[in-house]
């Protein structure tokens, strides 16, 4: 089983990318940060690991992050079974509509959620604040930070 963790992101206003940013360094070294239009079926493949960082857009992820999906998902069908996942969401009121339909994509892949999803409420609801470039507190860093560090060690060490 391959040992690193592919941490895939993609972000609009900056919030997920700080997030999935703060997780790669966490990681220390122990993961590779992808963003989602560049991911492909041989990434994944070639990861033990996962960590998806992504807005919610709409009540459900961002468009780049499901074209990923779309794109690779048959590829890898019956061929990640088992390994190890987990969540970040950028959302301007609630995030559960893209958290919900992350995990049902990656269940027919059999993926084991090794995390809580972690949701990151930015609190924007106007037009201008949900179009406007976002700075993520310094809790919610860390937080990512942590996950990926606890994330890229776990697979490191194959405890998932």
């Amino acid at each position: 089983m391959p040992d690193q963790l592919a941490i895939i992101w993609h972000s609009r206003t900056g919030a997920a990318r700080a997030l999935a940013e703060a997780a790669h360094g966490g990681a220390d070294g122990a993961a590779r940060l992808i963003a989602a239009d560049q991911v492909t079926p041989a990434d994944l493949l070639a990861a033990g690991g996962y960590l998806f960082v992504c807005p919610e857009n709409l009540g459900a992820l961002s468009g780049p992050m499901k074209e990923m999906f779309d794109s690779c998902y048959y590829p890898l069908l019956g061929r990640i079974e088992g390994r190890a996942y987990a969540t970040v969401i950028a959302a301007g009121s609630a995030g559960q509509g893209a958290q919900a339909q992350l995990d049902r994509i990656v269940t027919g892949w059999r993926l084991k959620r090794v995390a809580d999803g972690v949701i990151v409420n930015l609190d924007a609801q106007t037009p201008e604040a949900i179009l406007a470039a976002k700075v993520v507190p310094a809790a919610a860093l860390e937080q990512a930070a942590q996950l990926g560090a606890a994330l890229a060690e776990g697979v490191a060490l194959g405890v998932f």
